[in-house]
């Protein structure tokens, strides 16, 4: 009795396994992949592996390694890899941007010669450790003066060394400031001489 090579090969298909992680400062990485016999049972594969790795914010595609030494066995241990087709199908690893919002003040008074500012920014969402904004460099820069003077309460900042803008979503949500018109007016009295 002879039993022959298989005219037509089994396909044995791989998927890399895909993830999505938030940026933490740290390489991040997803591997393994799952198999699909097409409905063969008691086979097993090795020397194969699927991976990706990366650390900033960005789509990172997996790969496969080991395909053409990779060894294929039915349930007896025998090797049967000349009797298969492998196909495989990359995934990604994403690693997403941090949210962070922030948030100026929105103002008004009468006018009274002095100006209207709100310097105070309010931040939503965390920065991981050792990344941030140069101190002192985040503020609300908007300041009114004269009456009927309206302003968009400006924020500004400047990302410390070593923080990469592409690693956060920043969002700002800024305020308005405005004077009006006195309600009650000045009194200006002259008096001749």
């Amino acid at each position: 009795l002879e039993i022959k090579d298989r005219t037509e090969k089994y396909v044995l298909k791989l998927t890399a396994k895909g993830d999505s992680k938030p940026y933490n400062g740290a390489t991040q990485s997803v591997t393994g992949y799952d198999e699909n016999w097409n409905g063969l049972s008691g086979y097993t594969i090795s020397g194969v592996s699927a991976g990706a790795s990366g650390k900033d914010a960005a789509t990172y595609a997996t790969s496969f390694s080991g395909l053409k030494t990779a060894v294929i066995k039915d349930a007896s241990g025998k090797d049967v890899t000349s009797q298969f087709k492998v196909e495989t199908e990359d995934s990604n690893l994403v690693i997403t941007p941090i949210a962070i919002t922030l948030s100026s003040e929105s103002g008004s008074k009468e006018y009274d010669g002095t100006a209207l500012t709100k310097p105070e920014v309010t931040q939503t969402g965390e920065f991981v450790t050792g990344e941030g904004f140069v101190k002192d460099s985040l503020q609300a820069t908007g300041s009114v003066l004269y009456a009927g003077e309206k302003a968009t309460n400006t924020i500004v900042y400047e990302l410390a060394d070593g923080t990469k803008a592409t690693n956060y979503t920043i969002t700002k949500q800024e305020g308005a400031l405005e004077i009006k018109d006195r309600t009650e007016k000045y009194v200006l009295k002259l008096t001749a001489k």
